[in-house]
């Protein structure tokens, strides 16, 4: 059985799957391993931006127009089409290349008992039903036309401004051609990305529980003060690019509306600091399903290394300070001192073991992930000119 778990381990991808994944392999846009990276973003992000620039440009409204803000200076549309959308399909990869020895390392490091491979290749395979669900991609084409588009979207261009995609009137808004496939095509295809990676993070997030759920060998000494799972606090950087899109999306909404309303970055520190709140917990919140078990690690170690400590120490006080040890033996150079410490050393091990798996390292790069694609928009508030000097003034 463990060698079946092995096996499933190996094999296991949270991404190469679906029938999503499947259309892109006959379609010649993906390979057995998510390779053809770069046509898969090319074709998909043409498909999605390129026709509106086209029929933008045969209704007047590319540079000019009657819109208050026309195609080429929607700053929101170009970020969602040609940055997040690639960053939504590269992430792929990333994911498949960082998540498949990072779930193999709960065999290899010998984390799963003998009698748990069970749970634990069971936990892979529903996780790689759950991946491949047919159903599960229709109901969310489903959302996103029966949610995002005809309801969210259709509220959202119902505002008495005329743009680029639509034009204002007593029966609603009235969609140019460019509006017909931004709404139809192009959106859809962003929200339909997005709402697969959320599906995956919510496989991701079930996996994780389900392996939570097994009685774990966690060694309280280990080196690493997370009791042997060190390692996964690493999945955090296969998600990066999705909270980078994310930051992205963000920067492309607050920059129309500084552009066109008016409006000021400090307004918008609520949204930023909300979206860095969300980001953190979806990222995070997987992995502290293993914190009650690290914690009744961290307990029992200190019970269990503290009873050791006691009877070392009792029986080293009683050799050497109560004239226990043999006359012949000499104190200099006894290997009960090198032992002394070693236990004292393991003993601080377990005092300041984590029973969160979460470094500070990987809420550092989150955080970034999702604020420095906001970053820019501090020049609105400061010309670059006096942004400089001021950073120069603080080095020299």
């Amino acid at each position: 059985m463990k060698s079946a778990a092995l096996l499933d381990s190996e094999s296991f991808s949270l991404v190469l799957g679906g029938p999503l994944f499947r259309l892109w392999r006959r379609a010649h846009l993906s390979g057995d391993t998510l390779e053809l990276l770069k046509r898969r973003i090319v074709i998909i992000t043409l498909i999605a931006w390129l026709p509106l620039l086209l029929l933008s440009a045969l209704e007047g409204q590319l540079f000019r127009g009657s819109a208050a803000a026309p195609f080429l200076l929607d700053v929101g549309v170009h970020v969602r089409f040609l940055v997040a959308v690639p960053l939504l399909i590269g992430a792929e990869l990333l994911v498949h290349q960082r998540l498949r020895p990072l779930i193999r390392q709960f065999l290899d490091r010998q984390i799963i008992p003998d009698d748990a491979t069970e749970e634990f290749d069971a936990a892979i395979r529903s996780s790689t039903r759950l991946r491949d669900s047919v159903l599960a991609e229709v109901l969310q084409i489903a959302l996103v036309y029966g949610v995002g588009v005809l309801v969210i979207w259709r509220s959202y261009v119902s505002y008495n401004v005329e743009t680029w995609f639509a034009v204002p009137s007593a029966h609603g808004p009235i969609l140019s051609y460019a509006g017909m496939w931004y709404g139809y095509v192009s959106l859809p295809i962003f929200q339909f990305l997005l709402c697969r990676w959320y599906y995956r993070l919510a496989i991701w997030a079930r996996f994780l529980w389900l392996v939570s759920r097994i009685k774990l060998n966690l060694i309280p000494t280990h080196p690493d003060r997370l009791a042997g799972l060190g390692f996964l606090p690493n999945a955090i950087y296969a998600f990066a690019p999705i909270a980078v899109a994310h930051g992205f999306l963000m920067a492309g909404q607050i920059g129309n509306r500084i552009l066109y309303l008016g409006a000021t970055l400090p307004e918008f520190k609520v949204p930023i600091a909300a979206l860095a709140v969300v980001m953190m917990v979806i990222m995070f919140a997987p992995l502290m399903l293993f914190t009650p078990q690290l914690a009744q690690a961290k307990r029992d170690g200190n019970r269990e290394y503290g009873i050791l400590a006691a009877r070392y120490v009792r029986e080293y006080d009683w050799k050497w300070l109560r004239g226990g040890a043999p006359a012949d033996e000499a104190f200099v150079g006894s290997s009960d001192i090198q032992s002394l410490a070693d236990l004292g050393n393991s003993m601080e091990v377990v005092r300041t073991m984590n029973v969160m798996p979460v470094s500070k390292d990987s809420i550092v790069r989150i955080l970034a992930a999702v604020l420095l694609p906001i970053a820019p928009l501090t020049l609105t508030m400061m010309p670059l000119e006096e942004l400089l000097k001021m950073l120069f003034g603080l080095v020299f």
